[in-house]
């Protein structure tokens, strides 16, 4: 009976916070897309060296894990992490939300489905949900560090903490080798996700 009850104690905090992360995601990203389309002179925040960085169509695997991430959290933390994790998402997707607001950019990369028939599919459907907007800083890397970082953390043995960290480097490099984000805001998402976790520690705020 005791397990049954933690057990129904975090998914109902789950819920809540995956509530309202759906929420604030929804109503902050679309909006900023339609706007910054609506700007005439977005910047390009990258270099051009950059725009030699291949393409790889099989990182696009790597790139959509992030999405197999939010199931992961109630199966590895308990009621107080996870309202600490729902607050830092909130928190990033507000932050993130006025950093496009303030620096509208463009994606410096070409936008054209491989000739390949069922990566050609996958990512016309990517490119139908991601417009090339927003980029700094990159939202799927906000989500992605920390979510796997208080993995991490919350992790005992080495090994579990390497694998999170892997994953987390790959989804990192995934965002580059697929086109959908530069070096800037990958960098830029680490760092905001850093100083989410620690404005937001053990589920308070700090000021």
């Amino acid at each position: 009976m005791v397990t049954y009850s933690l057990d129904k104690a975090v998914w109902k905090t789950y819920g809540y916070w995956a509530f309202w992360v759906g929420v604030i995601f929804f109503s902050i990203y679309p909006t900023c897309n339609w706007l910054t389309s609506k700007r005439s002179h977005p910047l390009a925040l990258y270099i051009d060296p950059e725009l030699n960085i291949p393409f790889v169509p099989e990182f696009l695997w790597l790139y959509f894990s992030m999405y197999f991430l939010f199931l992961a959290p109630p199966f590895f933390l308990d009621v107080i992490r996870l309202k600490v994790l729902g607050k830092q998402l909130v928190v990033g997707t507000i932050l993130s939300g006025i950093t496009f607001i303030i620096l509208p950019t463009n994606l410096g990369f070409g936008r054209a489905a491989p000739d390949n028939s069922f990566y050609g599919s996958l990512f016309s459907i990517l490119f139908a949900i991601d417009l090339p907007h927003n980029m700094v800083p990159s939202l799927h890397v906000v989500f992605s560090a920390l979510i796997l970082l208080l993995l991490a953390d919350t992790s005992q043995k080495a090994m579990v903490k390497f694998f999170w960290w892997i994953w987390l480097t790959l989804i990192c490099a995934s965002t580059l080798f697929v086109h959908q984000h530069h070096i800037l805001d990958v960098i830029a998402a680490l760092g905001l996700a850093s100083f989410c976790r620690f404005w937001i520690q053990k589920g308070e705020i700090h000021v």
